[in-house]
């Protein structure tokens, strides 16, 4: 009769800071990207979609 025997091992895992560091700066980026493409779109219906909360936000748009 063998006896199988299994070890746990806790998956755990860690992100250094300049991991971190890049996923903040992507984010940013893209937030930014975001932000300026809806703020200044000359397509209408993406301009239509957020103006009223870019006014709201004394964000200029005209």
């Amino acid at each position: 009769m063998s006896t199988i025997s299994s070890t746990s091992h806790s998956a755990s895992s860690t992100t250094t800071l300049s991991q971190r560091l890049v996923a903040a700066i992507g984010a940013s980026i893209l937030g930014a990207c975001l932000v300026y493409f809806a703020g200044f779109s000359h397509i209408e219906a993406v301009h239509n979609a957020a103006h009223d909360t870019r006014h709201s936000a004394a964000f200029p748009c005209h």
